[in-house]
């Protein structure tokens, strides 16, 4: 490459200097920057192989981006900055043009470190917070000691959009930097501030900064607002208080009150009320109505603990569930527009669990896996995200996958000492473990979360509804005392906060206990009862288990009973692991002896395939396309190709004409 670049003229080197220099390098550009002989210039570094040509649009490409790298690394430092003065004055962009003015300038100059800092805010104003963090630390590295504001400022500002972006190291970093000089509380405070917020959920690795910070902090109040917000999560996710922190959040509301500090209130009245929430705090809903009084910041109002969040939070617990996805989709895309990474992560998680509620579950699986993949690319919320997706997976994925993401979870819950979402993780566990069949795997499982959360001083059922999967499992494993038990205060619960989903999801347990009694009818009756009130409700997946539950009662009696209706409801929630229990379910039931009818050969033939393979061979016999089938089942067509490519295999067939030959009965050829 440096021997390619070596047979160019000066004059050829500074024009492609100057393209290498460019985010977006045109002929257009080039000529705004002075280089009148762009085109015949760059028709030359063609030829040569160092540029490719392009046969639509203006655009300046090389042909390697080493031959650029190359370029610009051997060119003298004069030559480089006289590269970036010429694009500060011809980029289109105003941010693109401040940073080539930070590039082509040595030394201070506060009118450079002023046009950088108006291009941090226009970046942070179009989403783009990682941008805006990088011009932030070159409008630092410009500004002079003295001015205001100072240099470490706008460094502390830069770190607070490297928060935003996800770039917590980056974050950490810099406030790390700033506390080894900084002598001004304000400063001190700010900087501890991002060390913390960096920490995420691992706040005990942070635990001996709050002695520190509160030094500095001295006795203003605006400075101790901020503090008392962040011993407020201490509170909830260190020492496992929910009490604790909903008196600290109360203190920093009315400390950033006193001081003006309206952003600090709005948080800290946000996480008020969420802890109020959870808690099943009377005051819950009039904290929400306080956090959302104007005047609001825009910044809070679509934050993952700000009003909006704690807004969503009552809605999903109180058995609203359009408004909630109403609500929590709004965010999701004011956070995207902002390029709110933390929150995008948190808000991707709260759709999925909006939808699973709604019995959407390939939706929410869909979304509970963007919200990991968010996670893991970022190292924001692994935890919270790899619960969730261990609830989508339980529901309408990979069981397996379920269980190994829960103990994910609660591994990592262990490690950060968060006992908040350790229970989360567990109660993701006990569900996972109740849908493969491991009865007594649940009840481990829960009985440890209903500890948990008796010291975590949680009393609202709607937060885990964890405790009718608990008493299901008790029933299976034979203790409907201690289920009834269980049932009978989380009743009480429930009915003291108006939970009318978890209301029905008791009584479904309940029937199981009173038919694990021996009441029959009673329990039959009951289920019937939950499963209307359910499908009012809009809770698909909970309508769906109480219609599998009524069947599964009905085999007891004696006369015919079907699982169709159960299938039906899986089906449309697609809730393919639920789905294979009714399979399973309907190929124990025993045959009734006084019927000798001819078996189906059709039947016969798809007696070996698994629960999908057959739905899917079943509608290619009624003669549904691809398309349909894939519509019907709420899988993607390539995934009904595949399921057909292995139906072919094992019924030793060719095609879905010869499907369709086994359901006329006649002999595949």
């Amino acid at each position: 490459v440096l021997h390619r670049l070596g047979m160019l003229s000066d004059d050829v080197r500074r024009t492609l200097l100057v393209a290498s220099a460019g985010a977006r390098p045109t002929l257009s550009l080039l000529l705004a920057a002075g280089r009148e002989n762009a085109e015949a210039e760059t028709a030359q570094a063609a030829r040569l192989g160092l540029l490719t040509t392009e046969q639509e649009g203006p655009a300046v490409r090389f042909a390697h981006p080493l031959i650029s790298a190359a370029l610009y690394a051997e060119a003298p430092a004069q030559d480089r900055r006289a590269a970036h003065a010429a694009l500060s004055t011809a980029a289109s962009d105003p941010i693109e043009r401040a940073r080539h003015l930070a590039l082509a300038t040595t030394g201070t100059d506060p009118d450079v470190a002023a046009r950088l800092a108006g291009a941090a805010a226009l970046a942070r104003d179009r989403g783009a917070p990682s941008v805006a963090a990088s011009l932030g630390l070159l409008a630092a590295r410009h500004t002079p000691v003295g001015a205001t504001p100072g240099p470490d400022d706008r460094r502390l500002q830069a770190a607070e959009d490297a928060i935003t972006a996800g770039e917590v190291e980056l974050a950490r970093d810099i406030a790390h930097e700033v506390l080894t000089r900084a002598t001004v509380p304000a400063e001190r405070v700010r900087a501890w501030m991002v060390v913390i917020e960096s920490a995420g959920q691992a706040l005990g690795e942070v635990d001996a900064v709050f002695p520190q910070v509160l030094v500095d902090a001295g006795e203003d109040p605006k400075l101790l607002a901020l503090v008392h917000y962040q011993l407020a999560w201490r509170g909830l996710v260190v020492e496992g208080d929910f009490s604790e922190a909903r008196t600290e959040a109360a203190h920093a509301a009315e400390l950033a009150a006193t001081a003006g500090d309206r952003r600090t209130e709005l948080m800290a009245l946000s996480f008020q009320a969420s802890t109020e929430t959870l808690m099943g705090h009377p005051n819950a809903p009039t904290t929400i109505k306080r956090a959302l009084k104007e005047p609001q910041d825009p910044y809070v109002a679509c934050h993952h603990n700000g009003a909006g969040a704690a807004r969503f939070r009552w809605l999903l617990m109180s058995d609203q569930l359009p408004e909630a996805r109403s609500t929590i989709t709004a965010l999701l895309r004011e956070v995207q527009r902002r390029g709110m990474v933390e929150s995008e992560v948190h808000f991707q998680r709260f759709l999925a669990e909006t939808e699973l509620r709604s019995g959407h579950c390939g939706r929410a699986l869909d979304l509970a896996r963007e919200s990991l993949r968010l996670a893991r690319d970022s190292g924001i919320g692994l935890g919270a995200s790899a619960m969730l997706a261990s609830l989508a997976e339980a529901s309408g994925g990979d069981v397996d996958r379920a269980l190994e993401l829960a103990g994910e979870a609660a591994e990592r819950a262990e490690e950060d000492g968060d006992q908040m979402y350790l229970s989360r993780a567990l109660a993701a566990c006990g569900y996972a473990q109740l849908v493969a069949g491991d009865a007594a795997g649940t009840v481990r499982s829960l009985r440890r979360v209903r500890e948990l959360e008796a010291g975590l001083g949680i009393t609202d059922p709607a937060r885990g509804r964890w405790q009718s999967d608990l008493a299901e499992a008790l029933v299976r494993i034979g203790e409907p005392g201690e289920a009834q038990e269980l049932i009978d205060v989380s009743r009480a619960h429930a009915l003291r906060l108006g939970r009318e989903s978890v209301l029905a999801v008791l009584d479904r347990s309940e029937a199981l206990v009173r038919a694990a009694r021996g009441d029959q009818e009673a329990a039959l009756s009951q289920l019937t009862s939950v499963q209307d009130r359910l499908a009012k409700l809009g809770y698909g997946l909970e309508e769906a288990r109480a219609a599998f539950a009524l069947a599964r009662l009905r085999t007891r009696r004696p006369g015919p009973t079907s699982y169709d209706e159960a299938a039906r409801l899986f089906r449309r929630c697609r809730a393919l692991p639920w789905l294979r229990q009714v399979d399973a379910a309907a190929a124990a039931e025993p045959e009734d002896e006084a019927v000798d009818a001819p078996r189906d050969p059709a039947l016969d033939a798809l007696e070996g395939l698994a629960a999908m393979e057959r739905q899917v061979a079943a509608l290619v016999m009624e003669g549904a396309t691809n398309r349909e089938i894939a519509a019907r089942l709420y899988i993607s067509v390539k995934t009904v190709e595949a399921t057909l490519t292995r139906v072919y295999r094992k019924l030793g067939i060719r095609s879905r004409v010869d499907i369709v030959r086994l359901a006329a009965g006649r002999r595949a050829k």
